[in-house]
């Protein structure tokens, strides 16, 4: 894709609202099988993340499910956005993401978040009062350990092997919405990533930046983010699996403090309203590609066809319909002159 166009973006988070351990591994082995399709028609990128101590199987292993698209994929991006760093082993998490950049020839975004569900820390025996500091520890550790020298780690000397393939180090982002959080990504030199479109706090970001001294830049989303399914009949659609992207965005905005910003963040009881609020889309060829046109170079088409449990045959259908009918005209536009 050129600069012209938007990033191109395939979201998995495996959510199904009956679990079990046939249907999910069917599920997963889909969203290996379509990040490959992906890739061979030209997608920029993987979108997962990482969530605990749910009923519906939300991705809990983000990292282990990259190093599967990685095998079987050559040029596709994984983004992890975002993985709850405080909750893991800093020097496990250094090694993992460094097999994995090596493993992938640095195709992996890692954005680390605190989490906002105190059953996530309580589920892994951590301090939710005390997730700064354990945030703190492990970017900064993460950091120490990328360089492949000896550092201090909690009083000992500890050396971390091997150095990842991407130097200084992987793509890692801080994320959130909270002055905490630009305020830490400023001090330790690393890009924010804000959870929502949110430019007074990517302001106040570059404001400490030029404070501590570092490098750094502000990965912002649009003002409106949608995750799209693609149909021919988006009624039909809607009447027959609204249920599945309501199921999503139900479990999603429970989870939500007041305090909490999300881009895709919904508001809706039924699907009715779902459908109306605009966060979750069902559109034809000719709408996303529309939507495209809109996004321009800036921005994004978020594909989420295994939504909320949606059937792996109708996640395939919206698939091949983006590859069919949406890529190649905007392939069009960026070989050259064609108009969407």
């Amino acid at each position: 894709m050129s600069a012209a166009t938007p990033i191109t973006v395939l979201r998995f988070n495996l959510v199904d609202p009956s679990p079990t351990p046939e249907a999910l591994s069917a599920r997963y082995r889909a969203a290996v099988e379509m990040a490959a399709f992906a890739d061979d028609r030209g997608l920029t990128m993987v979108q997962t993340e990482e969530h605990h101590a749910t009923t519906n199987g939300w991705m809990p292993s983000p990292l282990a499910f990259a190093g599967a698209v990685f095998g079987a994929t050559r040029r596709i991006g994984v983004t992890v956005s975002a993985m709850i760093t405080p909750l893991h082993d800093p020097l496990r998490l250094a090694e993992d993401i460094a097999v994995l950049d090596l493993l992938s020839g640095g195709r992996l975004m890692t954005v680390a978040g605190l989490g906002y569900r105190e059953a996530e820390y309580a589920a892994h025996g951590k301090d939710w009062k005390g997730r700064g500091p354990l945030q703190d520890e492990v970017l900064e550790t993460l950091l120490a350990a990328w360089t492949g020298e000896p550092f201090t780690y909690q009083g000992r000397t500890v050396r971390v092997t091997p150095r990842p393939y991407t130097q200084p180090h992987p793509l890692l982002l801080i994320g959130g919405s909270s002055r905490a959080a630009a305020r830490r990504a400023a001090r330790l030199g690393l890009p924010l990533f804000p959870s929502a479109h949110l430019p007074e706090l990517a302001a106040y970001y570059e404001e400490r930046r030029a404070e501590y001294g570092t490098e750094g830049w502000v990965m912002q989303p649009p003002e409106k983010t949608c995750l799209l399914h693609v149909s021919e009949a988006p009624d039909r659609t809607w009447d027959a699996y609204g249920g599945h992207l309501l199921h999503e965005a139900r479990t999603y905005a429970s989870w939500q403090s007041t305090g909490i910003r999300s881009a895709v963040r919904s508001a809706a009881t039924d699907a009715k309203a779902l459908r109306e609020e605009g966060v979750y889309r069902i559109v034809t060829p000719d709408e996303c590609v529309r939507l495209a046109q809109e996004a321009g170079a800036q921005g994004s088409l978020i594909l989420h066809p295994l939504c909320g449990g949606m059937p792996v045959d109708e996640g395939w259908r919206s698939l091949h319909l983006f590859a069919e009918r949406v890529l190649p005209r905007l392939e069009a536009v960026a070989a050259g002159g064609a108009t969407v």
